[in-house]
């Protein structure tokens, strides 16, 4: 479900209508998170860690208005929660795209998430399981501990749905840092809401 935002009394509305017409409306911020908590609570609940610190930036971005805001139609819009959009990495070097609706249920969404995984690597080809909006785009590159990110895009197409990268998670004695890149656009939030997501999603990842 979705509803619209009322330009009209809306406290971002001129901030909407400069950078919505920008050739480039999106901008990034890279950082690095701490997660060793969250390492080792995935593996006491038994939870693959990268479905475990996906689903945790989920909850943190579904709690944060702002990354459920597209544009459509020249319109704002809020959804009421918002899924994932992985790429799942296959045997044969090739990727593919995984659909996961968020559920605050973590044995529910780790269950579906696990099968999800399972079914994509299984198949051949770039398919796309979900057209919607209501997502958020992830990917992963576990191979490169990265400081920043940048992503193909189609600049014609109207795009307002956010993009979060996760990196090679590197240690530091008994740190465990996993670097995020997170782009959004600008027509719809700030850096302080960035900020918000990053503040929520370090506190979910040390949380005992």
């Amino acid at each position: 479900m979705k509803h619209e935002i009322d330009l009209s009394i809306w406290k971002r509305r001129e901030h909407f209508e400069v950078f919505k017409n920008f050739d480039e409306p999106l901008f990034g911020i890279a950082v690095k998170v701490e997660c060793s908590a969250a390492y080792r609570k995935a593996k006491t609940s038994e939870y693959p860690f990268s479905l475990y610190y996906l689903y945790l930036s989920m909850k943190a971005a579904n709690e944060i208005e702002e990354f459920r805001y597209r544009i459509e139609n020249d319109k704002v819009v809020c959804y009421d929660s918002v899924g994932a959009g992985p790429t799942v990495f296959r045997e044969d070097e090739t990727y593919g795209y995984a659909y996961m609706p968020y559920n605050e249920d973590i044995e529910a969404f780790m269950k579906q998430s696990t099968a999800e995984v399972e079914r994509v690597k299984a198949e051949r080809g770039l398919k796309f399981p979900h057209a919607g909006e209501d997502i958020l785009h992830y990917s992963t590159l576990p191979w490169a501990d990265f400081t920043a990110v940048n992503h193909a895009r189609i600049l014609s197409r109207e795009r307002s749905i956010p993009k979060i990268t996760f990196g090679k998670i590197t240690r530091v004695g008994e740190e465990m840092w996993l670097p995020v890149d997170v782009h959004v656009n600008h027509a719809l939030m700030d850096g302080f809401h960035v900020g918000k997501f990053i503040e929520r999603f370090q506190e979910l990842l040390s949380a005992p």
